[in-house]
């Protein structure tokens, strides 16, 4: 059973109840992330949620570990494009605990130079870790080069330069501008009864201040060549285009596309270019979608000596795509994102999240029967008119390794 409620400051709780567990999950999620950096300080929202851990003016970095850890309690964080998110998981008799670490860590936190100066060091090595799995940081170039010069397209951990120059007072300084109540949503989900936890919050959050609303730069999809060569067994190879936003009434529709083309052993780029050409180890499709933009995509790792035959292989089975699904493939693809639904609501942390996400994106909660009716009512016409548009868009190509074969650019682009 969710409910929803809103403090006098602004503050919107949503919980979700479930009574068979003994678990809560919970967190504080804000519409905050790398998207609204400006380029000199891109990263910044990263630092700051490293330092929230670091100490406040009642608990040091060691003690807010110790007391979660010490009811057998979990607390971490992470930062995305479009968000920034604390959270927990405890037993449900720990719950005022974690309310209370987490309202201490988003209101009292001391930012102080010296645990500032270290965390750098700390987002150095994460940066340069990043840098040597080449089927991550592949995703880094992608995306600049679907949104070149655009906060959108920038890393979410920033680069090094940016993250050593950050003082105190400007970290502490874009928290106060970008973590207010009117830009932030208090979610839990399990065996947390709502009445409760609006009381507790109100007892740890109260004082939270409002703000603005938040404004960002529209991304603008333009899409183009990124090729780097490196001293890699593989060349690891991205392949995208202008897909559709958050809020698009295609975004299942790009789902379901994605999963047909490449979301399991039995798709269409798994069978033809691994179990039939032996061309790759890994090979997937991805939608991956913002709230004003969004991208479909393929990636796929390959020996230098099969790039020459891969893309022209992907790029026929994308072309088929615009007309050639069937409707056991189509059935199939509805079965497994309906089952990766329904098995995620087995999960408490993945029920808070997705909650979370809901409101912040479109200001309530979508139940997962209603998406489930979204995708049970798509047909081929619909998915093959979806492919047609996305390949008529400028295509994206990102590769990195061994790339000395890969298809140029401009003859790549005629293949769609």
């Amino acid at each position: 059973m969710k409910k929803i409620s809103t403090l006098s400051n602004g503050l919107r709780i949503a919980t979700d109840y479930i009574p068979h567990v003994e678990t809560v999950s919970l967190g504080v999620w804000f519409n905050v992330g790398s998207s609204h950096e400006e380029k000199s300080v891109n990263g910044i929202s990263h630092v700051l949620e490293h330092m929230a851990f670091k100490g406040t003016q009642s608990r040091s970095a060691l003690q807010i570990s110790e007391t979660i850890e010490s009811v057998g309690g979990y607390l971490n964080a992470y930062t995305s494009r479009e968000t920034t998110a604390y959270y927990a998981r405890v037993l449900k008799e720990h719950t005022d605990l974690a309310v209370d670490i987490l309202g201490d860590i988003l209101q009292n936190s001391v930012f102080e130079k010296e645990e500032l100066d270290k965390e750098k060091k700390v987002i150095l090595q994460e940066i340069a870790q990043s840098q040597d799995t080449p089927d991550d940081v592949v995703f880094d170039y992608f995306q600049s080069t679907c949104y070149p010069d655009q906060a959108l397209g920038r890393s979410i951990l920033g680069p090094a330069e940016n993250v050593m120059g950050f003082s105190h007072k400007q970290v502490k300084q874009y928290m106060q501008d970008h973590y207010s109540t009117n830009n932030m949503i208090f979610a839990a989900a399990g065996n947390i009864d709502h009445d409760s936890l609006v009381h507790m919050i109100e007892n740890s959050l109260k004082s939270f201040p409002t703000g603005s609303d938040l404004s960002k730069d529209s991304a603008i999809y333009k899409g183009g060549d990124y090729r780097k060569q490196k001293d890699l067994e593989q060349a690891h190879i991205v392949i995208g285009f202008k897909g559709k936003s958050l809020n698009d009434d295609d975004y299942y529709t790009q789902m379901l596309a994605a999963t047909m083309l490449g979301g399991g052993m039995s798709s269409r780029l798994f069978q033809e270019v691994r179990e039939k050409r032996g061309l790759v180890y890994t090979i997937s499709a991805f939608a991956q979608a913002a709230t004003d933009s969004g991208i479909f995509g393929i990636y796929a790792g390959t020996g230098a000596d099969q790039t020459t035959e891969l893309l022209p292989v992907i790029a026929a089975e994308l072309n088929k795509a615009r007309c050639a699904f069937t409707l056991e493939e189509l059935g199939r693809a509805k079965a497994q994102i309906k089952a990766s639904l329904l098995m995620g609501l087995e999960s408490t942390s993945h029920r808070c999240e997705r909650m979370a996400n809901h409101m912040l994106y479109y200001g309530n909660v979508i139940e997962t029967t209603a998406i489930v009716k979204k995708i049970e009512a798509m047909d081929l016409t619909h998915i093959h008119g979806y492919m047609d548009d996305v390949l008529s868009s400028v295509p994206t190509l990102a590769s990195l390794g061994p790339v000395q074969n890969v298809m140029d650019y401009d003859q790549f682009k005629k293949l769609f």
